[in-house]
């Protein structure tokens, strides 16, 4: 079943833009228990309650404040948390390639799927086939609603995916866990044990498929509710109606070729050694002529002289030339 595109914009590498759509790619696969009134059905939301009186409080009264030590707090207005939004763009930029191997699992967050737009299907599949070929992965920057995310461009099939990532901030050490040493003698397995660990490894080996592996709870309850509705024990819930979100339609739909990135690329460097040659043509440019050194010597060697008669004179020389 077709995706709702829920962003546009375009890849940027080089000199290259490739115009993409994201697509989610994941679903909640937990049972989503919704709050009912019981009296008459109605959906229940959550309150605004302040937790030392426990009465609810209007919108009105609401700050936004950053805890920055127990008890203490910095009030921001609705400006400055605007005013500190990263600029919003339609452009996933990629900062870097790197080995897929180097990127531990742990920093994958949420996957999306990209798809081409706007006759993007070339180029898409340039970049597609190269990650795959190179076994690399780019490591992109990409605002999405207002939130700056770190991503991964990860080929998968004929798909390209990307990939939310958690900042490194956002990810604690095992420093603290006592963890066995790689090569510790008293954590050491012996050579029988690892020979029979890695047997029954190659026992339970397999090929991924991921249908082989069910929410037991979710099906035990759908089961539940399934039964139910054939029975006729089902309730009318009346949802209240909500508008649908605006998305971006400013797609940037500019290819350029690959050579012109390339010789970008070499430009920019040749282009950070100019001003170097600049300076240097420069001082160059200002060196005297022999008659201009020779008209500068003379006038020096006259000052000097103009200087010891004033000397003799018993008047600083700075003096009398002031004076």
């Amino acid at each position: 079943m077709a995706t709702r595109t829920i962003w546009k914009g375009a890849i940027s590498f080089g000199l290259v833009h490739i115009p993409v759509g994201l697509h989610t790619a994941t679903t909640e696969s937990g049972v989503d228990f919704d709050w009912l009134d019981k009296r008459s059905m109605d959906p229940v939301g959550y309150k605004r309650i302040n937790k030392r009186t426990g009465k609810e409080i209007d919108q009105d009264n609401i700050v936004k404040g950053v805890r920055y030590e127990d008890g203490q707090y910095v009030v921001l207005s609705p400006e400055e948390i605007a005013g500190a939004y990263p600029r919003a763009t339609q452009t996933i930029e990629i900062q870097q390639f790197v080995e897929a191997g180097e990127v531990p699992f742990v920093y994958l967050e949420r996957p999306y799927y990209l798809a081409p737009i706007d006759m993007g299907q070339k180029v898409y599949a340039l970049l597609r086939d190269t990650l795959a070929k190179s076994g690399k992965i780019g490591i992109a920057r990409v605002v999405i609603q207002t939130r700056q995310h770190l991503a991964a461009l990860i080929p998968a099939g004929d798909v390209l995916v990307l990939n939310l990532m958690r900042w490194g901030d956002d990810i604690k050490t095992p420093d603290d866990l006592d963890l066995p040493k790689a090569g510790a003698k008293g954590a050491a397995p012996s050579a029988s044990e690892l020979k029979m660990a890695r047997m029954l490894v190659e026992d339970m080996s397999g090929h991924w498929d991921p249908a082989q592996y069910k929410d037991e709870f979710k099906a035990a309850v759908m089961e539940l509710v399934a039964r139910k509705v054939k029975a006729g024990k089902t309730e009318t819930v009346i949802e209240p109606q909500e508008e649908s979100p605006a998305y971006a339609d400013n797609v940037i739909d500019l290819t350029e070729l690959l050579q012109r990135s390339l010789k970008g690329r070499a430009s920019g460097k040749a282009a950070s050694a100019a001003p170097a040659r600049a300076a240097a043509r420069k001082r160059a440019d200002r060196k005297p002529s022999p008659q201009a050194a020779k008209k500068t010597a003379a006038s020096a060697a006259s000052g000097k002289a103009a200087g010891k008669k004033a000397s003799k004179a018993g008047a600083p020389a700075k003096t009398r030339k002031a004076a």
